[in-house]
Formats: C-alpha cells, sequence, structure tokens
C-alpha cells in the first residue's frame, strides 16, 4: 500500500507565474480608484469609468456596473433623423446607442477589449460601429455606410462618423497600429482588422476575385479596403468574426 496515500497535498505557494495573495492583498490590487482624470477615467485598459453628470452616449449592453443615480434609455430609431432610419434598418446590429443620465460613476466594458480615449477637436474620425464604447454629447454622430458595397449587406460595412468636439472611447482586440495614408501610397486593409481612419478618407471596397477563387471560399483577404490620399487608418491584431461571417 503506497504509504501516501493519506498524505495531505503540499501547501500551495506564490511563485511568478501563480501569485497567491491573500484578501487584503488581492482588494488592494484591484479596488476602484479616483485618479481625478476627468469624466472619462480608464480604471485598467478593459474598464473604463464614466463620472456622470448628466448624460453620456454608451454602446447598448457595455454597462457592467453603476452607482448613484443612473437611469438607462435606449436610443430612439428616428433620434439620428430619417436620413439614418433605412441605413439602421439595413445594418441590423450596426451600433446601438443607450443614453445614461443622471449622476454617478458608471462602469463599461466590451468583451474585454482594450479602450482608447481620444479627445476630438473640431476633428473628424471614422470608426467602425463595433468598436465605438462611449462619447460625449456634445460630439455629433451620423451612419456612414461604405461605397461600392457591390450588394453586400453587412454590419461590418457600416460605420460611425464623428466629427466636432468631445470625448470618444473606442475599443480594439489588443493593441491598435495606425498607418499613415500619404498620396500615391494607398493602404490596403482586412475590413475584420479595421478600427477607424481619418474622417477625410473615404475607402474603397476591393474584391480580390483571384485569391477567392484560390482559397475556394470568402474570406477577410478577398475582401478588402483601399485607402488613397493623405490620412490614416488604425488596424488591430485581430479579425471580428462578425464580418467575416457576413461576407462568406
Amino acid at each position: 500500500m503506497n504509504s501516501n496515500f493519506h498524505q495531505p497535498p503540499p501547501p500551495i505557494t506564490a511563485s511568478a507565474n501563480h501569485p497567491v495573495q491573500s484578501l487584503q492583498e488581492f482588494l488592494q490590487n484591484t479596488e476602484q480608484q479616483d485618479r481625478g482624470h476627468g469624466f472619462f477615467e480608464l480604471e485598467s485598459p478593459q474598464f473604463l469609468e464614466v463620472n456622470l453628470n448628466g448624460r453620456v452616449n454608451t454602446k447598448t449592453g457595455s454597462m457592467v456596473a453603476y452607482h448613484g443615480n443612473i437611469k438607462f434609455t435606449r436610443e430612439g430609431i428616428l433620434d439620428q433623423g430619417i436620413g439614418n432610419l433605412l441605413k439602421k434598418a439595413i445594418s441590423g446590429e450596426g451600433m446601438r446607442v443607450t443614453y445614461a443620465d443622471g449622476q454617478g460613476k458608471l462602469y463599461l466594458a466590451d468583451q474585454g477589449k482594450k479602450i482608447t480615449l481620444l479627445r476630438l477637436q473640431q476633428e473628424s474620425l471614422v470608426v467602425n460601429g463595433n468598436d465605438v464604447l462611449a462619447f460625449e454629447t456634445t460630439l455629433p454622430h451620423k451612419i456612414t455606410m461604405m461605397r461600392k458595397i457591390a450588394g453586400i449587406m453587412s454590419g461590418g460595412l457600416f460605420n460611425v462618423r464623428f466629427e466636432g468636439t468631445g470625448l470618444l472611447a473606442i475599443t480594439s482586440h489588443y493593441e491598435p497600429l495606425t498607418l499613415r495614408v500619404t498620396p500615391g501610397n494607398p493602404i490596403v486593409t482586412d475590413p475584420n482588422a479595421t478600427i477607424a481612419w481619418s474622417g477625410n478618407l473615404t475607402p474603397d471596397l476591393k474584391t480580390d476575385i483571384s485569391l477567392r477563387t484560390f482559397l475556394g471560399r470568402g474570406s477577410g483577404e478577398s475582401l478588402q479596403m483601399m485607402f488613397q490620399g493623405d490620412g490614416f487608418v488604425v488596424i488591430q491584431p485581430f479579425e471580428e468574426v462578425y464580418f467575416a461571417q457576413a461576407a462568406s
């Protein structure tokens, strides 16, 4: 009979890969902190704290916690005018906005994605609707649709144009990368990995028929976005599944 059969398991000890914390240490390391950064404050790369005193526009479903007196109202289909009604109907999910009104602290997150805070100052930026987390009401937004969509109706082709002054929180899977677009040197991206681009650029939808034929099916590589002119485009090291499914 094995003499070690009834021996208790060895005690758990801390290591670099498996750190053990006391409950007090855990609370100290994870507790919310007021850093005095203003209306938008990053509690961590994945958590946005909104110090609310009035209204903020948020991505529907992004609220994870709050305290205070806050009321949530979903944006009406006509709130952005008749011009956006058809685009919202076609895009399906698109970018659905919930208004958060009141006073308190609101915590937002989106599937563990990294949050980037931007302050636009009379500038324009187009963002994939899926990557918009929150923005100030002082920042007008408008749903935009890519040209030459060739009958492809996919939520990934519908984006949101911000133009004016205000705070904007966008999300990405991992660290985003910005590529400069210069005259004569276009940038071609995978729509699944494209987060945003400067408002002065209008991407063209490009289909690589030969590659589609080679692969034997639709893919993010066979459907491409081409940016030409003078500006920038922001990409992520991840392909959004929803677009690949819609385009296949």
